[in-house]
């Protein structure tokens, strides 16, 4: 990238550490030599599963979130334990969310999720070759799955049901991007 538009990090401030997320307040060098201060999101990392059925149908879990007030639909994903490795949390999360292990599991990319305020970077997989067990959520999550073919994901971006971006992001991914399809 261009050094012309860097900033310098002249201090840190922590401000909240919590279970999941960390906030901060950093103050910075902007490249015209003025200092500023920039509000800071510190997180582990995230995976997210694009998981498809032998019969070629996508695997998506409803949630309730209340930060947005609303049930959300999802690809099943969640946060890194420490030290886990990636392709390990990807298929944690699939079994805890939607009850499925996969036989394939394989990373297409990788991207941050709000990089404006936070460092939360997202690993996405996708999942194939699917054995249904049982799901296993945090006791603290309650989630519904449910398995939907092409027409129906296009159907619930199309009228705005989706609005998650790793979920947007994946979905896009399955239906445009994958050679798979």
């Amino acid at each position: 990238m261009t050094s012309h538009l860097e900033e310098t990090l002249v201090s840190k401030q922590d401000i909240y550490r919590g279970r999941m997320i960390h906030l901060r307040i950093d103050t910075v060098r902007l490249p015209d030599g003025k200092e500023t201060t920039r509000e800071i999101v510190e997180h582990p990392g995230a995976v997210a599963v694009v998981a498809e059925t032998e019969d070629g149908k996508l695997v998506l879990v409803t949630q309730y979130r209340h930060p947005i007030g609303q049930i959300s639909i999802e690809i099943p994903a969640g946060k890194l334990e420490p030290g886990e490795p990636i392709d390990e949390a990807a298929r944690r999360e699939l079994l805890e969310e939607t009850g499925y292990r996969a036989e394939n599991l394989s990373k297409v990319m990788e991207f941050y999720s709000t990089p404006g305020f936070s460092d939360e970077i997202m690993y996405l997989f996708v999942a194939s070759g699917l054995t249904f067990e049982k799901t296993q959520p945090d006791e603290d999550e309650f989630i519904d799955g449910k398995d939907y073919t092409k027409d129906e994901v296009m159907n619930l971006i199309q009228t705005g049901q989706i609005k998650d971006a790793k979920t947007l992001i994946g979905l896009f991914w399955w239906l445009y991007g994958s050679t798979a399809n």
